[in-house]
């Protein structure tokens, strides 16, 4: 792929969040407890839910791929980025860079899409609850999940194979903590015409029609609460929905901020801390969103705990 005249380089080097030694040293320890809270929050709900049998519902079972999407979505940035903190050279072999990029754009899209996907849950929950059972069977939330996957998969070879193909012959040093699509394209040496319209349509596809699967079944579900005669039920029906209105208000937010802001606004320490949010806080911040407004979950966790107190 390289021209007469194009050097070929072996390996990226990331600037990272900070050239400063005593800023990264703090950054480190920061980072390190946020991922640690991470793993074992969203590693303890997956745990969580397959042990209590109050929580075998499709609410609860998309949940759990959430959690576990989560941890690799965060995984797949954090413990590099967290080597980096330490090392003064902070260079990652070419091919590493595209597999990084690869499961990065995977897990994103993933994430994107299962959220849509709870939102249709919690629609039939309020809107259809007697056909709950029968309408999100186990078979379909299966099927639902084993899309989204599929979907992430298709989504992520695009981006990777369009970008691999690019040439990189002036410079190898991405201004970002991480190999992502964008800072991937500024420094190609190549015409990236193709690919920011290849990634601008393909994203607003998978982002547009995610975010109106959620406008259309909140709709619905708004409409039925107002309908309804009880304040208790109106009450919880609410509570059911917040937890997860705040997840996608966060991730959803975030992701129109990166993509989809024009050009002359475009600044890369801020996509840098707007990339901190989305890789790193949100996927901690799930989990306990999820726990600490959830009576359910609060429920099976004080039982999971006495009863772990009790055999002690």
């Amino acid at each position: 792929m390289a021209g007469e005249n194009c050097t070929v380089f072996t390996d990226f080097i990331l600037l990272g969040l900070s050239g400063r030694q005593d800023v990264q040293r703090g950054l480190f320890v920061l980072f390190l407890l946020v991922y640690g809270v991470t793993v074992i929050a969203n590693l303890g709900m997956i745990l969580l839910i397959n042990l209590d049998p109050r929580l075998h519902t499709p609410m609860y079972y998309f949940l759990s791929s959430l959690s576990f999407c989560d941890v690799c979505y965060s995984s797949t940035v954090s413990p590099r980025m967290l080597a980096d903190f330490l090392s003064e050279q902070k260079r990652i072999p070419y091919h590493l860079c595209f597999v990084q990029m690869f499961f990065f754009g995977f897990f994103a899209a993933v994430e994107c899409v299962m959220l849509s996907v709870m939102a249709y849950d919690h629609y039939v929950a309020i809107c259809n609850l007697l056909l709950y059972t029968v309408v999100m069977s186990r078979r379909l939330c299966t099927q639902l999940v084993a899309i989204v996957y599929v979907q992430g998969l298709v989504y992520s070879a695009i981006f990777t194979y369009c970008t691999i193909r690019l040439s990189f012959c002036n410079s190898n040093i991405i201004n970002h903590f991480f190999c992502d699509f964008p800072p991937l394209l500024a420094i190609s040496s190549s015409d990236t015409t193709v690919n920011e319209i290849v990634m601008f349509t393909y994203s607003s596809c998978v982002l547009g029609s995610s975010i109106v699967t959620v406008l259309l079944s909140y709709s619905y579900i708004i409409t039925t609460i107002l309908r309804m005669n009880s304040a208790e039920g109106r009450r919880k029906a609410f509570s059911t929905c917040a937890s997860h209105l705040t997840a996608v208000a966060m991730f959803y937010g975030t992701l129109v901020f990166m993509y989809f802001r024009p050009n002359s606004s475009y600044s890369m320490d801020t996509d840098k801390m707007a990339s901190v949010f989305y890789t790193v806080v949100i996927p901690m911040l799930n989990p306990l969103i999820y726990s600490l407004r959830n009576k359910e979950v609060k429920g099976a966790l004080k039982k999971a705990v006495g009863t772990k107190l009790c055999s002690e």
